[in-house]
């Protein structure tokens, strides 16, 4: 593991409270009803706002379960390591984006090669962190 013992209790901290928050906004689901009108203006209002929470829906939802996954990485001793190469995580790259499965150079791999799937591990910021 190459993240100090010390380290890994804020870092839980972090995790476990953007897991709840998330948890709690996924709960909230109220945009995705699909509302009727007489007007056709109004009826692709309501189909545009429906598409835009699904979509947040479904990004909020892997987010959680990158949460998830670095949780359980933690408790098998893998936080840290990158999962495809199995390097240490830079510490700079874990304080941004606390949920990181893969190391800089594997993201950015792994999105070129649209592997991402099932991990969003990094969104904008994580792009830009060494």
């Amino acid at each position: 593991m190459s993240v100090a013992t010390d380290d890994l209790g804020g870092v839980r901290e972090i995790l476990k409270r953007k897991e709840a928050d998330l948890i709690r906004t996924l709960q909230k689901r109220e945009g995705i009803s699909i509302e009727r009108s007489a007007d056709q203006m109004d009826e692709i209002q309501y189909a545009s706002e429906r598409d835009l929470a699904i979509g947040n829906v479904d990004r909020e939802s892997t987010l959680l379960r990158d949460v998830k996954a670095a949780v359980r990485r933690m408790h098998d001793g893998s936080f840290g390591d990158c999962i495809e190469c199995e390097v240490p995580i830079s510490p700079k790259r874990l304080a941004a984006v606390p949920w990181a499965s893969r190391c800089i150079k594997c993201q950015e791999s792994a999105d070129r090669d649209g592997r991402a799937a099932g991990s969003m591990d990094d969104g904008e910021i994580g792009a830009s962190v060494a």
